[in-house]
């Protein structure tokens, strides 16, 4: 999770986030690459004596005519290609079914018999020690390690968004239709995300956590809870 005075992303935990990650350092530089051309070219302006005329300067026009294209093209190509991987959900191992309320989750393990259960932000007189305030919840989404896990986002009253940053996921909740998305946690840990479409007053206290565990841990999870 972020810290206080981090100025960067959160650490990737999903292929999609690390993909994401390298295109914002990937149109940083090209950023960066701009600015510095544009400050040499107005310092040389600026403190050259020398003029040249570009009326007739049809080299000069090609250039700034082309190079912005192929900037845009570095800039197009990798960002595409993110977007398909991710709206592509192929062969998930589970399905999840997360149903936004004012203001708690609803989540529907839809690969298991009686496997649903709502998810409350832990209030601060019963946060155990050393726990995130405004963070926790009663009731954590357990997802296998290494699993592509698809997920149904909903809501129930109005207008939700499923967000959790260390996966790269972040989808809205709205209500009377399905969206979809998916990720893989690639590692073992605890990832906290926030609803992040403004839904009411209560808008800020409706955590979301996700803890990915290996196969066996989620096996004896998922049979405690259903049965």
């Amino acid at each position: 999770m972020a810290n206080h005075m981090q100025l960067n992303f959160q650490d990737a935990s999903s292929p999609i986030m690390e993909e994401l990650m390298q295109f914002h350092d990937h149109a940083l530089m090209v950023a960066l690459a701009i600015c510095s051309l544009v400050l040499y070219l107005l310092t040389a302006t600026l403190t050259s004596k020398l003029t040249a005329n570009t009326v007739n300067a049809q080299a000069i026009e090609l250039v700034w005519t082309i190079l912005p294209a192929m900037v845009l093209i570095a800039l197009a190509l990798p960002s595409l290609r993110i977007l398909y991987l991710m709206d592509e959900v192929n062969e998930p191992d589970m399905t999840l079914k997360a149903i936004g309320h004012q203001w708690y989750w609803t989540y529907e393990y839809t690969d298991f018999k009686d496997l649903t259960f709502d998810s409350y932000m832990t209030p601060t007189s019963d946060l155990p020690m050393g726990h995130f305030r405004l963070l926790e919840v009663d009731h954590r989404v357990v997802v296998p390690t290494n699993s592509p896990i698809r997920v149904i986002v909903t809501a129930n009253d109005v207008l939700h968004s499923w967000a959790v940053p260390s996966l790269g996921v972040k989808t809205d909740a709205i209500p009377g239709r399905l969206n979809q998305t998916s990720f893989l946690a690639s590692r073992p840990g605890v990832y906290y995300g926030q609803c992040s479409e403004i839904c009411g007053a209560n808008h800020s206290f409706m955590p979301i956590v996700v803890e990915s565990t290996p196969l066996a841990n989620f096996e004896s999870w998922s049979s405690l809870m259903s049965s």
